[in-house]
């Protein structure tokens, strides 16, 4: 398990490099490469996309640098301008915590599907993916933990019988990856993710349908809380309207 969860980790480090490929395909390469770092926070809120850099780190021309960048910018990961060059966006407190909204409103459906078509195999994918969670915690690999995180989710999805949900759920939830990458690494958050994922297979294992929604909903309700609240916002990371990404980061009150 410790080969598989180092394997997740690298996760889209490896960028292409050296290939020969039209320029649309390599738009799409770059502009993968770069949502990867992005979400993972290898490129954090603020970081300057250099053109030329991109061009040297991808062995492409400008035109599928461009191109990516304005899908990135499509998606509120980038913000371009025009004077001053091209940056990892902030993270837009109000669209976080909307996906966050959408999510909850989703999964908590799901889960209640899941615990109908519930079978033993199911029970053993989400008790692996609990042990895959503890034996990440146990190493500190906060970046696989929160990949089988993910996995978790995922497979109740697959398990209800509505894999297209959580394809749904990927679109949405671009800015939430990344806050909670960032807050992950909190004392005691790991331990707790784990505690409310087992809340939730205890009541699925048990055909607790109304059980495993209650704990879903504290599970996602809990991140609406946080961002409700404004507990830990730090101007270099977050911006309260994705709108207006010209706000000034240091305008008093922005975040309070």
């Amino acid at each position: 398990m410790g080969e598989t969860r180092k394997k997740r980790s690298l996760a889209g480090v490896t960028h292409f490099s050296h290939q020969r490929a039209t320029a649309p395909r390599a738009a799409t390469l770059v502009y993968n490469a770069l949502r990867n770092d992005i979400l993972s926070l290898r490129r954090k809120p603020m970081d300057l996309l250099s053109e030329k850099a991109l061009e040297a780190q991808f062995g492409v021309s400008r035109t599928p640098i461009r191109e990516a960048i304005l899908r990135l910018s499509d998606d509120g990961l980038v913000d371009i301008f025009p004077q001053s060059g091209t940056f990892v966006s902030r993270i837009p407190r109000h669209a976080l915590y909307e996906a966050i909204l959408v999510r909850k409103a989703l999964e908590t459906t799901t889960v209640g599907l899941a615990v109908e078509k519930m079978t033993p195999a199911g029970i053993r994918l989400l008790d692996r993916n609990v042990d895959d969670l503890g034996a990440c915690l146990r190493d500190g690999d906060v970046t696989a933990f929160h990949l089988f995180d993910k996995d978790f989710h995922k497979l109740i999805s697959d398990i209800a019988g509505f894999p297209g949900i959580w394809a749904i759920i990927e679109q949405v939830k671009v800015h939430s990856d990344r806050y909670r990458l960032l807050t992950l690494p909190r004392e005691g958050r790991l331990a707790r993710v784990i505690e409310e994922h087992s809340a939730v297979i205890g009541c699925m294992r048990n055909g607790d349908k109304k059980g495993a929604v209650e704990a879903m909903e504290l599970h996602l309700g809990r991140l609406l809380y946080e961002v409700e609240r404004a507990e830990i916002w730090d101007q270099n990371y977050f911006i309260e309207d994705a709108k207006n990404p010209l706000v000034s980061a240091e305008k008093k009150g922005h975040f309070q």
